[in-house]
């Protein structure tokens, strides 16, 4: 069963994406309303995934992001939030975010978000990816990444990137395309160290500014 924690300061919200979530199989072994707690219960339980609000009071989801990469904790966080702001987006993947939909989503989109994270993959919602493709190519370099140019990559580490870029593990994407697993992550290491990236998520926002992905 994948674990969860949830952050979102609403009383209500929380309950009611937790009954989502049980219902579809999904343990929630912790939860908070702001980011000091989430803090707190994230460092207790050790999810598989995070579900994180971006505003909340006193310490918002960007600090959370902020403080979980100062403490070395790597986890996926799926920012689940109302906002569809292209700097907010921005800043959640730059802090780290693996993920970001809105909380007018499915059941099913949810529940297949937070299997896409916790098995290595990475999410962002359809309805914002037209808008953080322009305020990516039209800002700087994502942070990051190296600031050395992009080495070329072969057509099939643009396989492999553009089926990242569509959130497949690497499990799918070995299925996809007919390889071991194994070779996957190898072309995902290759992938990552020609584009000056540090996870999978830096390497799609690189190659989306630098025009490799359209």
């Amino acid at each position: 069963m994948t674990r969860v924690v949830l952050v979102d300061d609403q009383t209500l919200v929380r309950h009611g994406i937790r009954t989502l979530l049980g219902m579809a199989g999904i343990e929630v072994v912790g939860e908070a309303g702001d980011g000091t707690a989430a803090i707190v219960a994230i460092e207790e339980t050790r999810p598989d995934v995070v579900l994180l609000d971006l505003r909340m009071p006193r310490h918002d989801g960007i600090w959370t992001l902020n403080r979980l990469r100062e403490r070395g904790i790597d986890l996926p966080v799926l920012v689940l939030t109302t906002f569809d702001d292209d700097t907010l987006v921005l800043d959640a993947l730059r802090a780290g975010a693996r993920g970001y939909l809105l909380k007018d989503v499915t059941l099913e989109q949810l529940t297949r978000a937070v299997a896409t994270l916790a098995g290595g993959g990475t999410l962002i919602a359809p309805a914002i990816t037209d808008l953080l493709v322009r305020a990516i190519r039209s800002g700087p370099p994502p942070a990051g990444v190296d600031a050395a140019p992009v080495q070329d990559l072969t057509d099939r580490e643009l396989e492999v990137l553009r089926l990242m870029a569509q959130s497949y593990t690497n499990r799918e994407i070995a299925e996809l395309l007919f390889l071991a697993e194994g070779t996957v992550k190898n072309h995902v290491s290759t992938i990552l160290l020609k584009l000056g990236a540090r996870d999978r998520t830096k390497a799609v926002l690189r190659a989306l500014h630098e025009g490799i992905l359209r």
